[in-house]
Formats: structure tokens, sequence, C-alpha cells
């Protein structure tokens, strides 16, 4: 066998030994009637009562303020990328004009909106749809 596996064997049974001997003390407490007031003693473990009325109270807020912050980096980003790409191709433009002859202007045709951009436009026209709706229902 793995030498390593009586090592994990080991921790195994002496997490289940721990196990019982807390269980063992709290049934010592219940059977000589210490029971504690029900109170939340850990402090690493929450009181799920409050997380339960906290996520309750804080759900439909917290979902607006996020869905914005989502929005408005999505509309920085997508700003941000659309001017790099315009200087991306402005500069395209300038080396092919350097490297192009003089004669060829008249051959360039304006090259069509691409279906990425049609795509992209669309996206933005829907979220200010919603955008417009959400704000209509905070009036409200």
């Amino acid at each position: 066998m793995y030498p390593g596996i009586y090592f994990i064997l080991s921790l195994f049974f002496v997490s289940i030994a721990g196990l019982v001997l807390m269980i063992g003390r709290k049934l010592y407490l219940v059977r000589n009637g210490e029971v504690g007031n029900g109170k939340h003693f850990h402090f690493f473990v929450f009181d799920l009562i409050k997380v339960k009325q906290i996520a309750k109270n804080g759900v439909k807020r917290y979902g607006y303020i996020m869905l914005v912050f989502i929005l408005r980096s999505n509309v920085k980003i997508s700003n941000l990328v659309k001017s790099q790409f315009e200087k991306a191709i402005l500069n395209i433009e300038d080396m092919l004009t350097k490297k192009s002859k003089p004669g060829d202007e008249m051959n360039i045709k304006p090259a069509e909106v691409s279906g990425f951009l049609k795509m992209v436009s669309e996206y933005k026209k829907k979220v200010r749809r919603i955008k417009n709706k959400i704000s209509m229902e905070e009036d409200k």
C-alpha cells in the first residue's frame, strides 16, 4: 500500500474521535441540565437567523446596485474599447496612406459596418431599455 495512506487514515480517525468528544461533551451538559440559552457561541460560525434577515432586507437593493455597477462598467469598458479601436483604425489608415501609391485613392471603397459592431450596438440598445425600466420601477 501507499505509505501516505496510513497518514490520511490516521487523520481521519483522529477527526472522528474529535467529533465524538465534542458531541459527548454537549450530551453531558444536556444530561446535567446545563443547556445553553440558545445564543450563538462560536466566533467563526454565522448566526443563520441574522443572515436570513439581512438577505431578505438587502437582496433587492444590493441586486440593483450590482446591476447598475455592472452596466456602468460595461458601458465604460465598451467606450474604452471603442476609442482604442478608432485609434487603431486611424493608425492603420495612416500606415496605408503612407504605403499606398498616389493613384490608389480612387480604387479604395468604404468598408461596410461589421456584424460584430452591429451586434454591440443592438446590445447597447437593450441595456439602455433595461436601465430605463429599472429607473421607472425605482421611481414608482
